[in-house]
């Protein structure tokens, strides 16, 4: 690790002792990041997701320019403005059903606490105040801020060594099998009356295992939720806005959340911005005399006009292109390319959703020497646990999503 360029800076999810020195992006452009020395890496990641159309989208770096001109941040309390208004609307128009009440955040951690913290409190404002618990999953991920550590996998996800001092929520297996629906239905007859909401992945539990399930599980999700009078929350933060095929992944179950979370892709990759959505009957759960039945939250940079700018801009260009079938083509491709994956002895599984490509190995021994190799191939691919996965730009050429899955077999083979 070199001591001048890492002289201040502390990165993610990263022992800095041990750590490869990180490369230095200087630009980007589509699908390839150029960096510092003049290489270019095609980008397997898009950025954690976030850069759906590929990095620098010329319309949305125009909307940028004009907003910025007009009004680059203003507080949201007691004040709103145009590109707030719009995207409200579009994302109301855009999910299922009656989701239309729109909470703007920054990150996806604080959306899925607002997801939270609205469904405790729509309970508490009804007095059903033993209803405090959130029930989550195995393998489920929703993000690192304390009160998300505490509804992740707690043995195998990032946050285990903190279980201990986590307040305790309710974590299960998925309902995946008959067994275990049943198991499923019989733990809710036991603690429906303390559990406020389910709050789940839907088809892909991304960092928890880049996991895959079907959508009947999530119709089972909605049956039971309402049997049993618990909210369901789904995050969508990594399966929404059409990473799995469909604009949102409960369109493939063809039922409607009663809170559901979105950020990485909202804004195109550009800036910071979340957004928690929820169904009419829960808004109205805060509607009241009383000032303390009010939602109390409210970040600094809540629904920035930059940000809300670039989202607007991106939702349009959803309109502007083929991107399902851009999004069916890459899952032909990867389907077709990654299974020479499946002859190597390293490899336990290979699995493809939409946009998402999956090689799952049985361990990685060497981390940092599997992320040097990938660099040598001049492709941005972060592995984690013991996955190596894809989830590309939707503007990503034929030739550069094939040079990512050659690198991807042509490093695990040797």
């Amino acid at each position: 690790m070199s001591g001048s360029m890492l002289k201040n800076i502390w990165l993610p999810y990263t022992q800095m002792q041990t750590c490869n020195n990180p490369v230095i992006a200087q630009t980007t452009k589509g699908s390839v990041i150029t960096l510092q020395d003049g290489t270019e890496l095609i980008d397997g990641i898009a950025s954690w997701w976030t850069a759906c159309h590929g990095y620098n989208h010329p319309y949305i770096a125009d909307h940028v320019q004009k907003q910025l001109q007009k009004m680059p941040h203003i507080m949201f309390g007691g004040i709103i403005h145009e590109p707030a208004i719009t995207l409200s609307a579009k994302l109301a128009e855009l999910l299922p059903g009656d989701l239309n009440k729109v909470f703007f955040t920054e990150s996806g951690s604080v959306a899925v606490e607002v997801a939270m913290k609205m469904a405790i409190q729509f309970w508490l404002n009804q007095n059903k105040i033993e209803k405090t618990k959130i029930l989550s999953f195995y393998g489920g991920y929703h993000g690192d801020t304390m009160a998300m550590m505490a509804v992740c996998d707690p043995e195998e996800g990032m946050h285990h060594l903190f279980k201990d001092v986590l307040p305790h929520q309710h974590i299960i297996q998925l309902p995946t099998t008959q067994e275990l629906r049943q198991q499923f239905s019989d733990f809710l007859e036991k603690h429906h009356h303390e559990i406020a909401a389910i709050l789940m992945e839907p088809l892909v539990q991304g960092a928890g295992g880049m996991l895959f399930h079907d959508p009947e599980q999530l119709s089972f999700l909605r049956q039971q939720a309402d049997h049993y009078n618990i909210l369901l929350i789904f995050d969508e933060i990594f399966t929404g806005l059409g990473r799995t095929g469909s604009f949102f992944a409960c369109n493939q179950a063809d039922i409607v959340p009663d809170i559901i979370t979105l950020s990485k892709a909202l804004s195109g990759g550009t800036m910071a911005l979340a957004a928690t959505i929820a169904r009419e009957c829960i808004f109205d759960g805060f509607l009241s005399d009383k000032e303390s039945h009010a939602l109390m939250h409210g970040p600094t940079f809540m629904a920035n006009p930059l940000a809300c700018s670039c989202a607007n801009a991106s939702l349009n260009l959803f309109e502007q292109y083929d991107w399902a079938s851009n999004v069916k083509n890459i899952e032909a491709q990867l389907t077709q390319e990654l299974a020479a994956c499946l002859k190597l002895d390293i490899v336990k599984d290979v699995r493809v959703k939409g946009a998402i490509g999956v090689v799952e190995l049985h361990k990685i021994d060497n981390m940092n020497l599997l992320k040097n190799k990938l660099l040598e191939h001049k492709v941005w691919i972060r592995p984690f646990r013991n996955i190596v996965y894809l989830t590309p730009a939707f503007t990503i050429t034929t030739a550069e999503l094939s040079q990512l899955t050659r690198a991807i077999y042509d490093v695990l083979s040797s």
